[in-house]
């Protein structure tokens, strides 16, 4: 008789929570780890987590533990889904503890500062693994609306197209439907630069412009998502679809996300700490937009709208007054 599939998620946030929950209704035995004691209880005595995802009941085949290396033992697949700037601290720590032969799992979407490397690269330079030992899961998958157990798709992206298909059988659910990918260059700036054009939306929206601006926003958000994408040598037909469009229509379009709902908070005129003093979970693209910057200025690419929210969150640069200048922007091609 062969033992169940296992699965450790490092992450009890809202997302890691939900994604641990398609897991188990996948059929896989589930540890989620997570810092803090109550919680990890709260998990185990009354299966939910009442802090990210209140009301709802988790499977009984996922449980809690804030013991690393009890999360990590035997685990088939280790998902890492905490904040993007704290992973390589975190991994750090994890790494003695990692199962042989694990399939690492990233769930974040973000870029992080100062080295401008995508979430997989620091999964592999931080744990000494090959491209093929790292996957990423993206597209529009709002946390809420999975843990509610209602309709998704998502890409499952590695450079190893069986290793990709391996993660895919082990999260497929009646409700979760996931595609593969090996463009996991394309698939991961999706997921970072649509949080920053989600600031942006939601920065749009906050002034009252409308749904041609957000529409537009969209759109040129799309463009210069799609040009990074290329000088890195990502397939252009990935921003096309689930890990690209999908996912930043999500994002741009509904109360549910973090970053539209953080820049709608600063279109309406309240300052960054204000903002981040009411949002009690993190926005992964005020931070990352600087590094997406970064990392677009390293590769000689021109992104006028991530430079504006930029401009916005970090350089106290007034809304209207950004939004003065990027429509004020030297007219051309639209495929320049």
């Amino acid at each position: 008789m062969t033992r169940p599939v296992k699965a450790a998620v490092f992450g009890t946030g809202s997302w890691g929570t939900a994604f641990g929950m398609v897991l188990a209704d996948a059929g896989c035995e589930v540890t989620l780890w997570g810092r803090r004691q109550e919680l990890a209880d709260a998990v185990n005595k009354t299966r939910t987590n009442p802090d990210y995802l209140p009301g709802i009941e988790l499977p009984a085949s996922l449980r809690a533990t804030t013991d690393p290396a009890e999360a990590a033992r035997d685990a088939d697949f280790t998902v890492l889904a905490v904040p993007s700037q704290t992973l390589r601290g975190n991994l750090a720590a994890w790494v003695p503890e990692l199962a042989p032969g694990t399939l690492l799992v990233s769930l974040m979407k973000g870029i992080e500062l100062g080295t401008a490397k995508r979430m997989s690269e620091v999964v592999q330079e931080v744990a000494g693994v090959s491209p093929d030992r790292v996957a990423v899961v993206t597209g529009p998958n709002l946390a809420k609306e999975i843990a509610s157990r209602m309709p998704a798709a998502a890409v499952v992206a590695c450079r190893d197209e069986a290793v990709a298909q391996r993660l895919q059988a082990a999260c497929h659910t009646p409700y979760f439907r996931p595609y593969t990918n090996t463009d996991v260059v394309g698939c991961e700036l999706g997921g970072a630069v649509k949080n920053v054009i989600g600031l942006a939306v939601g920065i749009a929206d906050g002034m009252g412009l409308g749904d041609n601006a957000k529409g537009s926003l969209i759109t040129r958000g799309l463009a210069e998502t799609t040009r990074l994408g290329l000088a890195m040598g990502a397939d252009p037909l990935t921003f096309s679809g689930l890990a690209g469009l999908g996912d930043l229509v999500a994002t741009c379009s509904s109360p549910l996300s973090r970053n539209h709902t953080f820049g709608t908070n600063l279109g309406r005129g309240m300052t960054l700490q204000e903002t981040i003093a009411v949002t009690k979970q993190t926005a992964e693209g005020v931070k990352s937009c600087e590094s997406v910057l970064d990392l677009a200025r390293r590769h000689g690419v021109d992104m006028p709208i991530t430079e504006t929210v930029v401009g916005i969150v970090h350089e106290g640069k007034p809304p209207m007054v950004a939004l003065k200048e990027l429509m004020g922007r030297t007219a051309k091609p639209e495929r320049h």
